[in-house]
C-alpha cells in the first residue's frame, strides 16, 4: 500500500520524459528546415509596401 505513491510518481516521470523527447524531436526537425525557402528580405519589403499602399 505504501508503494502506490512511488508507482504513481514513477508513471508521471515516465510520461514527462516521453513528452520531453517528443518535443525535442519536433523542435529539432523545425530547426533543420529552411525558414521561408526562396523568400528574401526584399520580397518581404515589397509585400509590406503593397499592403500599405492598398489601404
Amino acid at each position: 500500500m505504501d508503494y502506490i505513491v512511488y508507482i504513481v510518481l514513477g508513471i508521471l516521470v515516465i510520461i514527462y520524459l516521453i513528452g520531453q523527447a517528443t518535443n525535442k524531436r519536433k523542435s529539432r526537425s523545425r530547426k533543420s528546415r529552411k525558414f521561408m525557402e526562396g523568400s528574401t528580405l526584399a520580397d518581404k519589403k515589397q509585400k509590406k509596401d503593397q499592403k500599405s499602399k492598398g489601404l
